[in-house]
């Protein structure tokens, strides 16, 4: 075959250390375009992005020569030094140490992106360890609770 081709879908969540409420919607704002940027110059696709204040949800289509590892340490170095750099009073702003990472089918696109999209709606009945937990379970991801939080 003379090429590669592949088409790796991504729903990826991770949160901010201790689940610090840190994301304020002017950060967003600017903070989303910002991964947005990190996942094209790592020649990755960025579909959507959104959260609330303590997590962020990315759909992302993925290249097969890179790790997902690789993508959010990326991700999360880049734009925490630009938080630290951009907001100085954020001083203390970080991510979480690990980050979960789910296959999506392209017949499941709509589906993620309205989920993404509605995220503030969604968090009024939900907290991000509840959904979490959920997600873990509806994809079949052995886990102890445990060590699933900081």
């Amino acid at each position: 075959m003379p090429g590669t081709y592949t088409q790796i879908l991504l729903h990826i969540v991770y949160s901010t250390k201790h689940r610090e409420p840190w994301i304020t919607p002017d950060l967003a704002e600017r903070l989303y375009p910002y991964i947005g940027g990190i996942v094209r110059a790592e020649r990755g696709v960025l579909y959507d992005i959104g959260g609330v204040a303590d997590h962020v949800h990315l759909y992302v289509r993925w290249r097969p020569d890179e790790t997902v590892s690789s993508l959010l340490k990326t991700i999360k170095a880049r734009s925490s030094l630009w938080v630290h750099h951009t907001f100085p009073k954020l001083a203390a702003f970080a991510w979480q140490e690990g980050y979960s990472a789910f296959s999506i089918s392209k017949s499941q696109e709509e589906a993620v992106k309205k989920y993404i999209a509605g995220q503030a709606e969604h968090h009024k009945r939900e907290d991000f360890k509840t959904e979490l937990l959920r997600f873990l379970r509806a994809h079949e991801i052995e886990f102890d609770e445990r060590y699933v939080f900081d």
